[in-house]
């Protein structure tokens, strides 16, 4: 079967695009990247084998701190701007993804915080 191109539907990318701006889709994004890079997919050298959080301990964690819900709404209102998006950031860098070591910041705060580590 062909997809009729003028058809209103949408395609799968943007669907998937779509349901990562939400609040479930958000949390399942960061969990997912967090994993990715404490297997070793991203960046081994800085998180290959840290520890990491249970899932569904981080969404529950995710999903009432006061934190994470405010920058959430605050990316929404900024119309999803990238530098307002919420990002998981490690308190102490040499410590993994675990409760006691994680914070929800601004993705440009996050970035700024890792580009002024890198020169300390």
């Amino acid at each position: 079967m062909v997809k009729n191109p003028n058809s209103n539907s949408m395609s799968k990318a943007e669907s998937n695009r779509k349901y990562w701006k939400t609040f479930n889709g958000k949390l399942m994004m960061t969990y997912n990247n967090m994993s990715r890079r404490v297997r070793g997919y991203v960046k081994p050298h800085l998180y290959n084998g840290l520890e990491i959080c249970d899932r569904k301990q981080f969404y529950k964690w995710s999903s009432t701190n006061e934190s994470f819900i405010h920058l959430y709404k605050e990316w929404v209102n900024s119309d999803y701007n990238r530098s307002f998006s919420p990002s998981i950031d490690r308190i102490d860098s040499s410590i993994g993804y675990t409760l006691n070591n994680i914070q929800w910041i601004t993705h440009s705060d996050n970035s700024r915080k890792g580009s002024n580590s890198r020169w300390s």
